[in-house]
């Protein structure tokens, strides 16, 4: 007995894996195994040797079971340690850097914008990206026969024959806000409206689809001077440095008297700089709203005037940051964003932070 019991015990410590233990239990323990088949010879014992055998086969069972069940442990306890280590984590070492996405520059410079005049005191006014041809056109009053009402300046929306609605376009300027704002709370007034406009060109500063800032103040009491002090606090905050500006006498038919705005800056090897030297750049047209306007708008001018001006979002975020070409804002990727310094999260935003 003491030769059959070392002989399994030995031959289960040296299973190399949970298959060839499960062969030696069959072997051992199984209908035909050899322990079993010993158990069977009870029966033809005496009395006498059955009460000697009995136990002591019972004993040898019991221990060649608790064998195989430790062995079986040890093996799977082995099988886990080689998994750990064939996958080993530190759980202390830092995560991977995973790059964030980056600001577009129109998007920081429309924070910007809007967060410098909120400081101001002005509050964002919306309105459609497609509007009726008399929010965009007639309000404004700008005649039938302008040249910005021909479809090879402007786009119109589809008509199918035998449809009589007045002509939709997409609008041209943020210009109609002002009258919808105007409409809808009358005066006093001081909101800008920033968003996107489409024009039928396509070059290296203009594209058919831009983003344009527009501001408009009405009051009892506002005159041009009021226009000039509100832009140069605007560029100043914007440049960071104290910019001054020249007005020059121009037309545009919402506004009566109209300027453009030049704002002083320097040329150096194709470059510009803003707020020094003796140069001029334009970069807004500006002027007193014109009394029609107000009317459409359904203010009386006898007892409201204001001013009125308006600029490219796209053009400010090129002389900004050094962009040469305005549609590399359209179809540019990441790379080009990061190497004119463009990473997450770092604008100044009218919602506080940084």
């Amino acid at each position: 007995m003491n030769d059959l019991r070392g002989g399994w015990l030995e031959r289960i410590a040296e299973a190399a894996d949970e298959a060839a233990l499960e062969e030696l239990r069959v072997a051992a323990l199984g209908k035909k195994g050899e322990i079993s088949l010993k158990m069977r010879e009870l029966g033809r014992m005496t009395p006498e040797e059955r009460q000697v055998a009995g136990p002591a086969l019972n004993a040898l069972k019991d221990e060649v079971n608790s064998a195989l069940a430790a062995k079986k442990a040890a093996l799977g306890d082995a099988a886990l340690e080689e998994r750990l280590r064939g996958e080993w984590l530190d759980v202390t070492l830092p995560g991977r850097h995973r790059r964030a996405g980056t600001i577009h520059p129109v998007s920081q410079v429309m924070e910007e914008v809007t967060a410098i005049f909120a400081d101001m005191g002005f509050a964002v006014a919306e309105g459609p990206q497609i509007e009726t041809d008399w929010y965009n056109f007639d309000a404004l009053n700008i005649p039938g026969h302008h040249p910005a009402r021909a479809e090879m300046d402007t786009f119109y929306t589809h008509r199918a024959p035998g449809d009589n609605r007045p002509p939709h376009v997409l609008r041209t300027h943020t210009s109609p806000v002002q009258i919808r704002h105007m409409e809808a709370h009358g005066a006093p007034v001081r909101v800008i409206a920033p968003g996107r406009v489409y024009r039928a060109d396509y070059d290296q500063t203009h594209t058919p689809m831009f983003h344009q800032v527009e501001g408009l103040v009405i009051d009892r009491d506002i005159s041009m001077a009021n226009l000039k002090w509100v832009l140069e606090e605007f560029f100043t905050a914007y440049f960071g440095t104290s910019v001054k500006t020249r007005f020059r006498a121009s037309h545009f038919p919402f506004t009566e008297p109209s300027a453009e705005v030049d704002i002083q800056c320097s040329w150096e090897g194709g470059t510009v700089k803003v707020g020094e030297g003796d140069d001029w750049l334009e970069v807004l047209g500006s002027g007193m709203v014109h009394p029609h306007v107000l009317r459409s708008a359904g203010v009386d001018p006898d007892d409201w005037q204001g001013f009125a001006f308006g600029m490219g979002i796209d053009r400010i975020a090129m002389l900004k940051y050094g962009i040469p070409d305005l549609r590399a804002f359209f179809d540019s990727d990441l790379r080009w964003l990061r190497h004119y310094g463009f990473a997450a999260l770092e604008v100044p935003s009218v919602h506080g932070g940084v």
